[in-house]
C-alpha cells in the first residue's frame, strides 16, 4: 500500500490522495510534500505560468 523509504513513507488514502509521513510518523506538508512527491514520480512537475498584467 505504501512505499517505504528511510527519511520517510509516502501512503495513498482511501480517496486516492497521498500522504507523506516522515520516520517519526509525523504528516509531511507543503512544498517538502510536492518535491517528495515529484521525486517519486507520482506528481507531474510543472512551471507555474506567469499572469500577463
Amino acid at each position: 500500500m505504501g512505499a517505504k523509504k528511510k527519511e520517510y513513507r509516502v501512503v495513498k488514502k482511501r480517496s486516492g490522495r497521498f500522504a507523506v509521513m516522515d520516520s517519526c510518523k509525523k504528516y509531511i506538508n507543503g512544498d517538502k510534500k510536492v518535491e517528495i512527491l515529484v521525486k517519486e514520480g507520482i506528481l507531474k512537475a510543472t512551471a507555474k505560468k506567469e499572469s500577463a498584467e
